[in-house]
């Protein structure tokens, strides 16, 4: 199988929040490695190396050897959890890998011809990426490093789906393997941009405040004609 990159790893035999928080002042990345038939293994790997590697997309889609002294352990990033506001690593999931047993992994997709595609260059469409990588399961040494979606035929309103994926021999992808055929990507008419209020609208607000301004006039009117008629009613009655 092909390995991509290789983590230096040390056993560590402390568990719990805070043997991992002595492991990060320590400059050290706490990680599990399971899996594979064998019982898991707690790590300690070396934080500033950990960090040149975890920003390259192609650490999650490969096999990474995992060194620990002078075994060899091939395996796959099964999740890498970072710190929400700082650029540091938390932790690490590992999982083994064995060359006869099938694994899942993520695989990203790139985008090729996005700039030539007719429905962009001479139809003035605009893409849209609906997925930005798939999930495939096969064989360790069947793992493809990425998939490439060609939009070069793409015209307006055309749509590149799951199935138009050229995809590796012995390499599934899940969704497609349960009947989900979804959109990769696609070019679409962009949207119109609301109008924005013009000028012409304010004497619209000022016609429809003017008959409010008059239903107002004709209440004072009337309050002033009240007096009047209870004065004709008293010289009625004197009379």
């Amino acid at each position: 199988m092909k390995i991509s990159f290789e983590v230096h790893a040390e056993p560590r035999d402390d568990q719990g929040k805070g043997a991992s928080r002595r492991l990060r002042h320590a400059g050290k990345v706490p990680a599990i490695l399971y899996g594979g038939r064998a019982e898991p293994k707690a790590l300690a790997l070396d934080h500033e190396k950990l960090r040149l590697v975890v920003s390259d997309e192609r650490f999650y889609s490969s096999i990474v050897s995992v060194n620990i002294g002078a075994e060899r352990q091939p395996a796959i990033v099964k999740d890498v959890q970072m710190h929400p506001a700082k650029n540091a690593v938390l932790h690490v999931d590992l999982q083994r890998v064995l060359e006869n047993e099938r694994i899942r992994l993520h695989v990203p997709i790139h985008f090729k011809n996005e700039a030539t595609a007719p429905g962009v260059k001479t139809q003035g469409g605009v893409v849209s990426h609906h997925l930005a990588d798939v999930e495939v399961i096969c064989l360790p040494k069947d793992l493809p490093e990425y998939f490439e979606a060609d939009l070069g035929n793409l015209n307006l309103n055309d749509t590149l789906y799951l199935a138009d994926l050229k995809v590796p021999e012995g390499v599934t992808i899940s969704e497609l393997a349960h009947g989900h055929n979804l959109a990769v990507v696609s070019i679409h008419s962009p949207r119109a941009a609301e109008p924005e209020p013009t000028e012409e609208a304010a004497p619209a607000e000022g016609a429809a405040a003017a008959p409010a301004a008059g239903a107002e006039a004709k209440k004072e009117e009337g309050k002033k004609e009240e007096p009047k008629k209870e004065e004709a009613k008293k010289e009625g009655g004197k009379k």
